[in-house]
């Protein structure tokens, strides 16, 4: 029998006949530290853990619930289409024998609505978003009961605060199914209510490690607390020793907020563990860190990734990065080669690949200037990306490398805190680019509006995110509208 088949075997085998009374939902140390494990991405020991629970205590409904991590960490991190079709069957698995237990009890629909929540976000993962939409739904409808029979129970806080912040932001090709499932939401007020669970419970509190790193997301992504995030998960209320999932998350924030320098240390920590290995997308970061440094040892973490990486997330992302680092080397041959990768492997669904694809289909390079500006300004190195700009001249560029001159000047002197010559060239490129595929107009609406928002301009905020959702059909789309959303919708609704 193999280990997996053990495993589910225990897990269901004692839900025939057995009166409801004689199941529970008991949150033992064994729990808790079972929870702990799979929230540092050390899932074999919490694997472990719940099966001496379930030894002990067969009717432990707390253990039927956590082993869902161990499924639901395991393909949002992996992506691997093969896990997915193997475990896709638990969570009704789980949810019938969830089903068992008593409906007195708070954890009762509270459980159900956690399964239903991270395997919405499986879903979405794999690209089947009505399926995510529904399962939300399923969610969200248990949630509103609990927190109507149990108002003081402060776990509901978690996913009532994260599904109306949410569905405070849900992108506008997605709001028919808002609609059609009467679901609401206000990034404030659904923030506040994750932050007030947070700020009112000790460390201890069963849940709050996810209900953090929600919160993080949240804060950067639909508040803009950019720096504020950074400062917290570099901070030792975050710590990353020992904590796989943590120094993801510190890793990729990092790179979001331009340092490169820091994602790398995280991730060089992080390698010493033999989890490391079992997580292949950390390599993927790795490898973007690097780049954006201009190292030479760049390819050898994204060759990595694509060797143990059995999912199609981030693949055609990572052939173009691949491909422009050849081009920087001016080596053609295998920059061309990359970029014919594109063309063959992964898949469409995250807005970088299909800005891929879409390099993929065309027959030119960027400047090689403005390329390492580009590079160098993610990574947090504003000056040299500025030296290479200044090398640059904008008038004897193609328009779409003209556009990215001018964006990233715009970024790079925002960065600076030279506001006036950012909106100088923020406008400039909006100007030239409102009605072009590239995405560089809308993010300077976005930034423009993130800038002002930072001073107090409130109305010139607003009036910047909604010139930002008034560009269409431009590259990473999905992304740049959730965050213009949530700028008009914190803005705007109190």
């Amino acid at each position: 029998m193999s280990y997996r088949t053990l495993f589910t075997s225990l897990l269901f085998s004692f839900s025939l006949s057995v009166a409801a009374s004689q199941y529970s939902f008991d949150y033992t140390s064994l729990c808790h530290n079972a929870y702990l494990h799979y929230l540092s991405l050390d899932l074999g020991e919490g694997n472990n853990l719940v099966r001496q629970e379930l030894t002990a205590h067969p009717y432990n409904l707390m253990a039927t619930f956590l082993a869902d991590y161990d499924d639901c960490l395991l393909l949002m991190m992996n992506g691997d289409p093969r896990d997915y079709d193997q475990r896709e069957e638990h969570m009704d698995n789980r949810i019938k024998l969830l089903s068992k237990g008593d409906p007195s009890s708070p954890w009762y629909r509270w459980c159900k609505a956690g399964i239903y929540f991270h395997w919405a976000l499986v879903h979405i993962r794999f690209g089947e978003n009505f399926h995510a939409a529904t399962t939300f739904r399923k969610s969200y409808l248990l949630m509103k009961e609990n927190s109507r029979l149990f108002p003081n129970f402060p776990q509901n806080k978690i996913f009532l605060g994260l599904q109306e912040a949410i569905v405070g932001t849900v992108p506008e090709n997605y709001q028919w199914i808002a609609s059609i499932f009467g679901l609401k939401g206000s990034v404030n007020r659904g923030i506040a209510t994750l932050n007030s669970f947070i700020n009112n419970t000790e460390s201890s509190e069963p849940f709050r490690n996810e209900a953090i790193i929600f919160n993080c997301y949240l804060r950067y992504y639909l508040l803009s607390q950019h720096n504020e995030v950074w400062q917290f998960v570099s901070s030792s209320s975050f710590p990353v020793q020992n904590n796989m999932f943590n120094s993801f998350v510190k890793a990729n924030i990092a790179i979001n907020s331009r340092h490169a320098e820091a994602a790398i240390q995280t991730l060089d920590l992080a390698q010493r563990s033999e989890n490391y290995k079992r997580f292949p997308i950390l390599d993927y970061e790795l490898g973007s860190a690097h780049l954006l440094r201009l190292d030479h040892d760049a390819p050898d973490f994204f060759n990595r990734y694509l060797a143990r990486y059995r999912g199609n997330f981030f693949v055609k992302d990572t052939y173009q990065k691949l491909s422009l680092f050849y081009y920087l080397q001016g080596n053609l041959t295998k920059a061309n080669f990359y970029r014919e990768q594109i063309k063959k492997n992964g898949s469409k669904y995250a807005d970088a690949d299909k800005q891929a694809q879409r390099f993929a289909e065309q027959d030119d390079y960027p400047n090689v200037q403005v390329l390492k500006a580009r590079l160098l300004s993610d990574g947090g190195y504003y000056r040299e990306a500025l030296e290479h700009l200044n090398q640059a001249d904008p008038k004897q560029l193609n328009i779409t490398d003209q556009l990215e001159y001018y964006f990233r000047m715009g970024r790079i002197y925002d960065e600076l805190n030279e506001d006036q010559k950012a909106v100088k060239y923020y406008q400039t490129t909006i100007s030239l680019g409102r009605r072009r595929q590239e995405h560089f107009a809308a993010r300077s609406a976005l930034q423009m509006g993130m800038m002002y928002e930072r001073q107090g301009r409130m109305a010139e905020a607003v009036r910047s995110y909604e010139d930002c959702l008034s560009m269409k059909g431009h590259d990473y789309q999905s992304n740049i509208d959730q965050q213009a959303k949530a700028g008009v919708n914190r803005l705007t609704q109190r």
